[in-house]
């Protein structure tokens, strides 16, 4: 695995998606497809992509989602009406997915470089989204998550084509993997499992592309479950 192929680029506006305790929920999930043959991407953005709430959503470590476009399938078969462009992505392709796409991948795309920085994590405003509450556990127990991209350098980037790879340390988790240390249920696993899990989350730590906030959390989630060990 080497190049992805560029299936669509999306880019959106934040808007109303809807009401939460009669207060409206702005968001910029809904992305419309571009049709331009390239667009400008810079640090924080493409061209014509915004977020409502930078503290959870875009920012240097996440400026751009990709999602692999044969999930797509594999949504509808188990009962979700998805499309492309219905997750908030930015960049659907084929090539690879979650268990092949390690962090810290850099990766060439038309005039730019980007690198994968972390897993999404999906939050209601995709279950407001696609109508379904279910879609947030489906996400997390199936692992299809796409990654962000940090830009290393911006540039002119095409809406078809391929990116292709620069830059891999073989030593680094893949999207799957840090999945896995995210919300594997240690609890339910026994001692040779739970020695495995442990190690996992080293490693998924240890890899210096991790972007801070998801480390963060992954740190304060490791401290609780020692804890609660200990006790």
């Amino acid at each position: 695995m080497s190049t992805l192929e560029v299936n669509e680029v999306f880019v959106g506006r934040p808007s109303v998606l809807g009401v939460k305790r009669e207060v409206p929920v702005y968001s910029a999930i809904a992305k419309s497809r571009v049709e331009a043959v390239s667009l400008e991407l810079d640090e924080i953005n493409l061209a014509g992509d915004d977020q409502a709430d930078r503290t959870v959503h875009g920012g240097a470590d996440k400026a751009v989602y990709v999602y692999p476009a044969p999930h797509y399938a594999t949504w509808s078969e188990q009962g979700f009406e998805v499309a492309a462009g219905d997750f908030g992505e930015n960049l659907s392709v084929t090539g690879a997915d979650e268990h092949d796409v390690r962090i810290g991948d850099i990766w060439a795309w038309g005039d730019a470089l980007v690198q994968v920085s972390q897993p999404r994590t999906p939050c209601f405003k995709l279950a407001m989204k696609t109508g379904r509450k279910d879609v947030i556990p489906a996400m997390i127990d199936s692992g299809r998550s796409g990654w962000y991209l940090r830009v290393l350098r911006p540039g002119e980037v095409p809406t078809s084509g391929h990116l292709t790879l620069e830059e891999r340390d073989p030593v680094n988790p893949t999207i799957a993997e840090v999945y896995v240390a995210s919300f594997t249920n240690i609890a339910q696993l026994d001692d040779d499992r739970s020695a495995a899990y442990w190690a996992l989350l080293d490693r998924v730590l240890a890899a210096p592309s991790l972007s801070r906030q998801y480390r963060d959390g992954l740190e304060s989630a490791k401290r609780r479950r020692e804890e609660r060990n200990a006790g």
